[in-house]
This record gives structure tokens, sequence and C-alpha cells, in this order.
């Protein structure tokens, strides 16, 4: 069964139409990578899963349309790591991952033996136990993103949503961002990415779905999405297309249109 369905999703913000019959099925064990032109309407989609816009056709998540759930149970089966790292309240690293365990506690039950578990297991796994104690407005930008990471790992949830989630770190905190968001994947969870880096993409996915003007263009396989032809006339770029012992590599190499 798949964890995430859409079908025939639109999506209109006022009279301007964003989204266009989008049917997306994404399953366990996927790294979905959602890529496309600024204004393509990834973000729109991920908002539509989490209900944050108003949205047309059908939304199903692990098998139940997502209009029937409490907004605590969709949490309990959808995490968000959202672009926007900046935190405005010095708590700990520790206190702020434990939030994850919010959809399952509610705010102001205490935490049970297993919760705490979970707790320990996304801190560990995003390697953040020096850091417990430090107050998270002192963390710089890559240790705030795995911080944030760890914290949708205590949600507990089987399907994860990554908003830009590479947008602002250096390459090695890219690498390892994307490593992490591959293991989850691979454990068994599905995970959605969007993604504006193409060479990541290309890296790292088991899966990319390209947007363009609120419709899926492509589907499938990086190496299947990434063609010469796609990225001309999606993106206006020439790249350099190649694969590698270590997977797909894509760099942009010049711009075959203005604008």
């Amino acid at each position: 069964m798949s964890l995430l369905k859409l079908t025939d999703l639109g999506v209109s913000l006022g009279p301007r139409p964003i989204l266009h019959g989008i049917d997306l099925s994404v399953s366990r064990g996927e790294l979905v990578g959602l890529i496309g032109p600024n204004g393509a309407g990834k973000s729109t989609l991920i908002r539509s899963v989490f209900g944050l816009v108003p949205s047309v056709g059908e939304i199903a998540i692990d098998g139940r349309p997502a209009r029937r759930l409490p907004l605590r149970e969709r949490a309990r089966l959808v995490a968000l790591l959202p672009q926007e790292r900046e935190i405005g309240w010095a708590i700990s690293v520790e206190k702020l991952v434990a939030l994850g365990r919010t959809p399952h506690t509610g705010f102001f039950a205490a935490a049970g033996a297993h919760d705490r578990a979970v707790v320990e297991r996304a801190i560990r796994r995003m390697e953040l136990d020096a850091l417990r104690q430090r107050p998270v407005t002192e963390l710089s930008g890559g240790e705030k993103a795995r911080v944030l990471i760890a914290r949708a790992l205590a949600q507990d949830a089987p399907l994860l949503i990554a908003d830009e989630p590479t947008a602002g770190l250096d390459p090695a905190h890219q690498i390892a961002l994307m490593q992490s968001l591959a293991d989850i994947a691979a454990d068994g969870s599905a995970v959605i990415a969007s993604l504006h880096d193409l060479g990541l993409a290309a890296r790292w996915c088991t899966r990319l779905v390209l947007l363009d003007k609120g419709r899926i263009v492509a589907d499938g396989p990086p190496g299947e999405v990434l063609t010469a032809e796609r990225l001309r006339s999606v993106y206006g770029i020439e790249a350099h297309i190649e694969q590698t012992p270590q997977g797909l590599v894509l760099q942009p190499m010049a711009a075959t249109r203005q604008g």
C-alpha cells in the first residue's frame, strides 16, 4: 500500500491555478526527489499534503483520506522538515527533538519509556549526543538541520517530507543530509524531498518527479527523468550527465535561454 497517493490533485490560489491533475503514489523504501524550476508548484504540492492550502482531487495517507484525518493523526503519519531553520527560543537540543513526540503524547502528558527511547534513537542517529544540552539558537546551520531531522525522526512517522532540506548548507553538510535521508528511506520509511540542486537529486534519489507549470512532466529513475532534452525544455540548461560507479552525476554547464 502507498504511504501517499494523490489522485487528480489540483490547487488554485485565488483565481490562479497552481497544480493541475497531479497523480502521484509514494511507497516505503523510496527517496523521491521533487524537482522543477521556480514556480513549478513543488512547495504548493507539499503544503497541500498537510492541508495548508485548499485543494481538489484526492489525497490519501497510508490508505486513508487525508481530509478525514484529525490533525494529530496526520502528524503521526507524516513528518515535515521545513526549509526554514530559524528557531526563536533557546531550548536545548534534547528538548527540541523531544517535541517530535507531541503527536503521540500531547502537549502536557509526561513522556513514557517508549517516547524517551525514540528520542534517544533519533539523537544518536543524527550524532547529536555531544550537543544535547546546547541551546539550539547557538548552533550552526548544519547542526540545526540535523536537529530538525532528529525531531522529525522522533515523530516516528512512516512518511517524511523535506522542503528544500539542503538550502543554505555547505557541500559537506548537503552530502551528509542526503545520506541521512537515503538511510531513512532504506530503513523502510518513505521520503519526499523538494530539491533545486539537480546534482544532489541525481546522486541520491531513487526516483525523481519533475514538475513544470503545475504538472508532472516526468516520473521515474533519475537517469530516465534527467535527459538532455528535458533539461533544455524545462530548465533551459545544457548539462554534463554521466553514470559513474557512485551514481549519476549531473553538472549544469550553460543556460540555453534567459529568464
